[in-house]
């Protein structure tokens, strides 16, 4: 076969693959072949109401820490002290709303409000590192997550904490509404308030302007660390409503909540930004967070009791694959620039 046959093929390959919409449709796709897969194999039980009703309301806090996630990576920032900041909401939400404690017994209300305001303080202390020490915000974010996960071990004297919820408060999160868990509805509202705010606002549009060129936003009159600063209020502040409604879904903490959720909430940021637009999301995020869920339930129910290991396996090859999807569409671009600058 000759080169230019060969080159022929392969245009006609690349067209095809744009048409079906493959480079940016991969995550709706994948949810429509585990649909099929896994609904052939167990159809009794995955293509259950019950299962779809299950997904929805187990992903929520995983989808609001997503969210979370997202807001910086926006403007090329990484927040991964996330996952302990909805650790540490949650054992302040035990801990100042405990019905047997005699020091503090407060309303949950209160509560919330005072463990929202403290995850934010957490971003603003993230800001001052990043902006006014200039650490790297991988590296910044991390240790920060260390850190809080000091304070909330310290705080619970490392133990499960359980029965300090009333029940008032749990029907906040357990709830359902039209047969549909309720906590989903407030992802959907969050999620709406996050993709107005950045795709149809000037604030929205300065995050998006930071993570492109950062140099050039400057130049432009974007204040780009004011911009900084402010994604990583907004990510602790996310996070910590991941914790409040993980504390009225499930009413107890552990060490482990936050930081399990962390990874999942990062695959789906990722793969969610090689939808749709090509860049980092919201309804990408919710396309990939749901599509990677339906498949973990599917294999899952496949497997059994045994499934403990599917998870991580699930997410570890999904990320890996979602980055590799995004540098190659990256490169793509850098070539197409050098091509027209010839």
């Amino acid at each position: 076969m000759s080169t230019n046959e060969t080159a022929v093929k392969k245009a006609q390959t690349k067209s095809l693959l744009t048409r079906l919409g493959l480079d940016r449709f991969s995550a709706l796709y994948l949810w429509g072949a585990f649909m099929i897969i896994f609904g052939l194999w167990k159809t009794d039980t995955f293509l259950s109401f019950q299962s779809a009703k299950l997904i929805m309301g187990e992903n929520v806090s995983v989808g609001i820490l997503a969210l979370a996630f997202l807001v910086p990576f926006c403007a090329s920032t990484f927040d991964l002290s996330i996952g302990a900041v909805m650790s540490l909401s949650v054992a302040l939400m035990c801990f100042l709303s405990d019905e047997k404690s005699r020091a503090f017994n407060m309303p949950v209300a209160l509560a919330a409000v005072i463990a929202l305001a403290a995850c934010t303080m957490v971003g603003v202390l993230s800001g001052f590192v990043v902006v006014k020490l200039k650490v790297n915000s991988f590296i910044a974010t991390l240790g920060i997550g260390q850190f809080i996960t000091a304070i909330v071990l310290k705080l619970s004297f490392n133990r499960q904490i359980t029965d300090t919820f009333s029940p008032t408060f749990q029907k906040f999160g357990r709830n359902q509404y039209l047969g549909i868990p309720v906590v989903f509805f407030y992802l959907f509202v969050a999620g709406i308030i996050i993709w107005y705010i950045m795709e149809h606002t000037p604030v929205g549009r300065f995050i998006y302007a930071t993570g492109g060129n950062p140099e050039a936003a400057r130049l432009a009159g974007v204040k780009t660390d004011r911009i900084t600063w402010g994604t990583l209020i907004a990510s602790s502040f996310l996070a910590g409503v991941a914790g409040v409604v993980f504390s009225a879904k499930v009413g107890m903490f552990t060490s482990a909540t936050g930081p399990n959720y962390l990874f999942p909430a990062i695959a789906a940021v990722f793969f969610g930004a090689s939808q749709l637009k090509g860049r980092p999301n919201v309804l990408g995020t919710f396309i990939a967070l749901y599509a990677l869920a339906f498949g973990i339930k599917g294999l899952q129910l496949v497997v059994g009791t045994d499934s403990y290991w599917v998870n991580p396996l699930f997410q570890g090859t999904t990320l890996i694959i979602a980055v590799a999807l995004a540098s190659q569409k990256g490169v793509a671009r850098m070539k197409k620039r050098k091509a027209k600058a010839a």
